[in-house]
């Protein structure tokens, strides 16, 4: 279901695209109420109307909203088939070398534990 400018889910104002893959489209949005940006994630069109999806979406919001980690976003709530869930800014994954083997996150080699402190 491509949104486009302007439109509103619920209290969510869309902005812009911001993802899109086969898991879904993900737009940047802002909340009217709290006036806070937002990123809603939709199915894609040619699965939106199916039952199945549409549950295993619920579920997926559903299960994530009970997670409290510092690497998972918050889920605000679902709205008419979408998920809101924090905006979380940054680099797109895409930008990542592939292989997850980028390295400016990283102070140590991978499977090596620090060097130990000398006593």
């Amino acid at each position: 279901m491509p949104l486009t400018q302007g439109i509103h889910i619920g209290p969510y104002e869309i902005d812009v695209q911001i993802g899109v893959g086969g898991m879904g489209e993900v737009y940047r949005a802002t909340d009217t109420n709290l006036k806070r940006q937002v990123a809603i994630k939709v199915l894609p069109a040619a699965v939106a109307d199916n039952a199945d999806r549409l549950a295993r979406f619920q579920r997926e919001a559903q299960l994530l909203a009970a997670l409290s980690h510092p690497n998972i976003a918050i889920v605000h709530g679902l709205e008419k088939g979408a998920a809101v869930t924090a905006l979380v800014k940054g680099e797109p994954l895409t930008s990542l070398p592939p292989g997850g083997t980028d390295t400016r996150c990283r102070t140590n080699p991978p499977n090596r534990l620090p060097p130990r402190a000398s006593r």
